[in-house]
């Protein structure tokens, strides 16, 4: 898989280019599902959760980019710096189209972590929380492999909400 970056072209092959191709596409279904939506639809919650899209795309930009940055400095950047709840929800000022190209920034650096790790083997010790074993590791590998289902999973919700608010679908 051939990718682009500050003018260079990279050809990953094999797991990179694997995972790269995974990554990629969970987001296009995520990105998708917002297509031909003003703000105000995109900030609108149509089920009885919480989530509406435009939360959805900001979520799972600052988890793609908690966990990249996991990678290469470790656990400490893990730590919650403020309303995690905010992430979920767009706040006054922010719009649709601001929030994508957030997305858009975070996912061009996951690519370009992605094609310059040196070994997708190393790990670092996840945070002391009550979800992971105590003492456990991951490493870049599992960590993207998160981001991909992350990812994906909130498509989905993505898609369920879209359906809901004026009957499009990412599919079918």
């Amino acid at each position: 898989m051939t990718m682009t970056s500050n003018g260079g072209t990279a050809t990953l092959t094999g797991e990179r280019a694997d995972l790269l191709a995974g990554l990629r596409k969970a987001r296009h279904f995520l990105r998708y599902t917002v297509r031909d939506l003003t703000d105000e639809q995109a900030a609108r919650r149509t089920t009885v959760s919480e989530l509406c899209l435009a939360g959805l795309i900001k979520h799972v930009t600052e988890v793609e980019r908690r966990w990249t940055a996991f990678i290469v400095d470790g656990p400490a950047v893990m730590e919650e710096d403020g309303d995690w709840a905010s992430y979920f929800r767009m706040e006054e000022g922010e719009t649709l189209a601001g929030l994508l190209d957030a997305h858009a920034e975070i996912a061009r650096r996951t690519d370009e972590l992605l094609a310059a790790l040196p070994d997708l083997d190393a790990s670092q010790p996840l945070p002391e929380k009550p979800w992971f074993e105590p003492g456990a590791r991951w490493s870049a590998r599992q960590v993207l492999l998160h981001v991909i289902a992350e990812t994906a999973q909130h498509a989905g919700h993505a898609d369920i909400i879209r359906e809901a608010l004026d009957g499009a679908k990412t599919m079918g």
